[in-house]
């Protein structure tokens, strides 16, 4: 199960490592702390971009109370994918609150996209192990940037990339399973809509309400067009 598990999450290995190595030069460059706090970062917190604005924040000075209501917000888009995935960890029994935890946008897009089987038990093993695999590379990411920024100096520019290229893949294996373009063109429609009208610090969370709230009004308009052909062919 692990070999398949593995294959599984290598796009989130190659997109993880990167960016964790990323996260952890930031750290150990921008903050005065020692190299292991990165990796301990990524395991009890493991917000990826959230870790990268917290240490942007902490480098100027800025409060904690500050680092938390900002990591909140650009985090705040993960209660939206956790109200999907309710149905599917109901019964996870202690793995559940891992489940939770560990649920980060790469992440979702795996468990909502492969294929499942009519064994749930079976099945939330798999989104375990999913889970925990993509932690773990974040974390060794983490580990190995701040070894590295402890110790080298080099220029990492634009390695944080690497997150948009993942998103890429990521977006391309959700077509493939859904076959149904209409969420990606309107998650675009909605980025540009938020790009326009709003400050950049709003842009994520109105994108994301304006995406949720047209795929809700699509989803209704689908679900009673399937009931009104149910009722005309009962």
């Amino acid at each position: 199960m692990n070999q398949s598990v593995f294959r599984l999450t290598l796009p989130i290995l190659f997109g993880y490592l990167p960016l964790g190595m990323a996260f952890g030069v930031l750290f150990t460059t921008q903050l005065d702390y020692p190299w292991w706090a990165a990796p301990l970062m990524g395991l009890v917190v493991y917000a990826g971009a959230g870790q990268i604005l917290a240490v942007s924040l902490l480098a100027v000075n800025a409060g904690l109370l500050e680092v938390l209501i900002a990591m909140f917000v650009l985090n705040a888009r993960h209660l939206f994918y956790g109200l999907s995935l309710l149905g599917q960890f109901r019964g996870a029994g202690w793995r559940k609150a891992y489940l939770i935890f560990g649920l980060t946008d790469e992440t979702y897009s795996l468990l909502t996209s492969r294929s499942r089987s009519g064994d749930r038990h079976h099945e939330q093993a798999v989104d375990f192990r999913i889970t925990l695999f993509n932690q773990c590379y974040w974390v060794a990411g983490c580990a190995a940037g701040a070894l590295l920024g402890a110790n080298v100096t080099f220029d990492s520019t634009g390695i944080e990339f690497a997150l948009v290229a993942l998103f890429i893949v990521l977006t391309i294996e959700q077509f493939r399973a859904l076959g149904d373009s209409f969420p990606i063109w309107t998650g675009a429609a909605a980025a540009a809509v938020a790009t326009f009208l709003l400050p950049a610090a709003h842009q994520l969370i109105g994108a994301i309400l304006m995406v949720t709230l047209v795929l809700l009004i699509q989803y209704r308009r689908l679900r009673s067009a399937r009931l009104q052909e149910g009722l005309e062919h009962g």
